[in-house]
Formats: structure tokens, C-alpha cells, sequence
């Protein structure tokens, strides 16, 4: 969203490691791909800014197969099929068919509200591994006020019950801001109710329609940080329960590299899990953002060109992009996270930094922490 229809475009539904291997260095584990911006649904903090219309820029069905069989030739990586909302795509099943014949692993991120019994029956048989479902609050009123639509609660969750009744793994998104930053342990709790594969919780980033409520919106420094170390001792406690996972939320790391030192933890996928085998922001190292138009971008919330894919093939773009090149060099990053000792678990949420200054590059605008070299240096 933000448009968290998306999951985001970070919530990695389908996990991020296969089998919790160490990913190799700028290993492409990630594609993100807008298919259409239609959506019926009016999130105030969407990223897509949807519409109600087809858009007539968007990728045909077979250039989606190219895109795919480029992506095959160079990497494997799991395919978050996104939007707006994917299901207005006719050929959403195909392209996830296409896919899933390629080897690729595939997962879908929806809204759920389109998610009926035939619906769900197809996304299985398309081969789609796991399907990520909005909540954006603990309750219809949080929900659908935030959502704009009224029933958008209601019908979220009948989605995600015809998606169980097919075995079909759900991820809850969930994008955390003022208008819910006292429900995301009741949240919690509802995942845990309904036996949630994953839980990741998204951190506000001002892109889209998120900009317009970014001031009443975002969270201060130090709420955001209460948040995540809650966060982080849920991941602990209820580890073998259920998958949760802080995106958006780079600092996430930092808190969870800190904390573990401190209490003597050796980070494993055993102690862990996932998060022992990835670090913050993804963003041009790990993750690709693909546009209903083919536009490449680091990531969904950066609005940063880095290719084109209907002028250029998927591994040029990924290999030799100015701007994939810059965000997998953590010595380029300004301010305090250019000097920050967890810089390279964390590197900060490079899509804030871009709408606070104007540059991927420069530090995170909402982290409360104060690197030790920066602490030295004010003495």
C-alpha cells in the first residue's frame, strides 16, 4: 500500500529463505510486481494510488511471460504478485500458472474481499503458495475506516476462511499508524485466533497516497520504538507459533542485534528464525520492485527508476542499475546511519530518507538511535 495490498511491497509473503539458507550476497530473493493499479477498495495510504479503471499501460500477458523467463535465466525468486488488487487482472491465474511451470514460488497479495470459494479454489490451483490479506485494524470500525469501504473487515476475513478451507497458507499485513497503534496487540491476537500462517507489521512509508496523511499519520521516533521491542520479544515468545516479521521497520534489526548481544543470544534460524538470515532494508540488494508499466524500482515505496523491462532484460537491470549499485554500498550512506555500527543489519528505510530529503542515501528520518561514534563525537 502504503498500499499493504501488496504486503509489501514488503511483506515477503511466502518467507523470504528456502529451507533458512544464508542468501548469497545481492541475490535476487524478491520480485514485488504491480500488476494493475485497479483496486476497489480507496486506502488512504495507498502506494498505488488505485483506480477504478483498467489502465491501459499495463504489461499484456505474454510480455509478463517474458518477464518471467527473464527472471528465470538469472534467478529464483519467490514472485509476490501484486497491484491495486491483482484479482482484477483476468489473467492473474495464468501469469501464477506461468510462473509456478517456471519453477518460481508464488505468492499473491490481495485485499481478500474478492476472495470467494471459486476464487480460492483457483488461486490453489494456480499454484500460489501463500496469500497475504490486509488488516488494518482489530476491528471493522479501525478497518474499514481506513480501508474506505464499509464491509472491507467483514470481507477480508470470509477471504481468509475460504483460503484455509483450501489449505492455502494466509499472511496478515498489517501497516501501523496513529489510527491503530493501540490495537496491533489485539491484532496479534486475532492471527493467533484464527491460526495465521504470518503476521508482518509494516511501518507507515510516506509514498502515494501516504503522503497526504503522513503528518497525522506517523508514529514519532520513540512510539515506533516501543512498537518494534514489543515486537521483537513477541518474535521470541511465540517463535514455532506463528511468523512475524517487522517490515518497513529496518531498525527492527538493530533493536534485535542489540538485544540479543546484551543478553548473551547467538542469532541462529534456531533462535531466530527467518529474521537470522536477512537484515532491514532489501531494497536493491535482495528485493525488486516491477510496475504495472515494467518500471524497475528498488522497491514499491521508492519511487527511484532503476530499468525498464520492456527495454532492457531483468539481469542487466539487476546487475549493473546506478541505483541497485549505490543501495549495496552501505559506505555511500550519509548522516548518522553512514556511521551507525548496525548499518549493515539495518541501513535504515532508504524510501523515508528519500521523502525527507530528497535522497535515497541520506539516514533515517524515524530512528531514535544515537550510533556510539556519534555519541563520541558530541562529547
Amino acid at each position: 500500500m502504503q498500499n499493504n495490498h501488496m504486503s509489501s511491497p514488503h511483506g515477503h509473503p511466502a518467507g523470504v529463505m528456502r529451507g533458512g539458507a544464508m542468501p548469497k550476497k545481492n541475490e535476487l530473493r524478491l520480485v514485488f510486481w504491480e500488476l494493475t493499479a485497479r483496486c476497489n477498495l480507496k486506502c488512504i495510504h495507498c502506494r498505488a494510488e488505485a483506480q477504478t479503471e483498467r489502465q491501459e499501460d499495463e504489461l499484456s500477458t505474454e510480455k509478463c511471460f517474458n518477464v518471467i523467463d527473464e527472471l528465470c535465466k538469472f534467478s529464483s525468486p519467490i514472485l509476490i504478485l501484486t497491484g491495486g488488487e491483482p484479482l482484477y487482472r483476468d489473467d492473474i491465474f495464468e501469469i501464477a500458472g506461468y510462473a509456478t511451470k517456471k519453477g518460481l514460488r508464488v505468492a499473491l497479495a490481495t485485499n481478500g474481499t474478492l476472495v470467494n470459494e471459486k476464487v480460492a479454489i483457483k488461486i490453489k490451483e494456480s499454484g500460489i503458495k501463500r496469500v497475504s490479506i490486509s488488516l488494518d485494524g482489530a476491528n471493522a470500525q479501525t478497518h474499514d475506516s481506513f480501508r474506505m469501504i464499509p464491509g472491507s473487515f467483514e470481507s477480508a476475513f470470509n477471504g481468509i476462511k475460504n483460503l484455509r478451507n483450501e489449505d492455502i497458507e494466509v499472511q496478515v499485513n498489517t501497516t501501523i499508524a496513529k489510527h491503530n497503534e493501540n490495537e496491533v496487540k489485539d491484532i496479534l491476537e486475532l492471527a493467533l485466533q484464527n491460526s495465521i500462517k504470518a503476521l508482518h507489521i509494516f511501518m507507515l512509508v510516506p509514498v502515494g497516497c501516504g503522503v497526504q496523511i503522513a503528518d497525522s499519520q506517523m508514529l514519532d521516533k520513540q512510539k515506533y520504538e516501543d512498537i518494534l521491542s514489543w515486537f521483537y520479544d513477541k518474535t521470541m515468545e511465540l517463535r514455532g507459533k506463528i511468523e512475524l516479521k517487522a517490515t518497513c521497520a529496518p531498525h527492527f534489526f538493530r533493536i534485535m542485534h542489540k538485544r540479543a548481544k546484551d543478553e548473551g543470544i547467538t542469532i541462529t534460524p534456531e533462535t531466530h528464525g527467518m529474521n537470522a538470515v536477512t537484515k532491514g532494508c532489501l531494497a536493491g540488494s535482495g528485493v525488486m520492485f516491477i510496475s504495472r508499466k515494467g518500471i524497475v524500482q528498488p522497491c514499491g515505496y521508492l519511487p527511484v527508476q532503476a530499468g525498464d523491462v520492456t527495454k532492457q532484460s531483468a539481469e542487466e537491470i539487476w546487475s549493473g542499475s546506478e541505483v541497485f549499485l549505490n543501495l549495496r554500498d552501505t559506505g555511500l550512506l550519509k548522516g548518522k546511519c553512514g556511521i551507525c555500527e548496525y548499518k549493515k543489519v539495518c541501513e535504515g528505510c532508504r524510501a523515508r530518507a528519500y521523502y525527507e530529503k530528497g535522497d535515497y542515501m541520506e539516514e533515517e528520518p524515524y530512528c531514535i538511535y544515537e550510533p556510539i561514534k556519534g555519541r563520541i563525537a558530541g562529547k
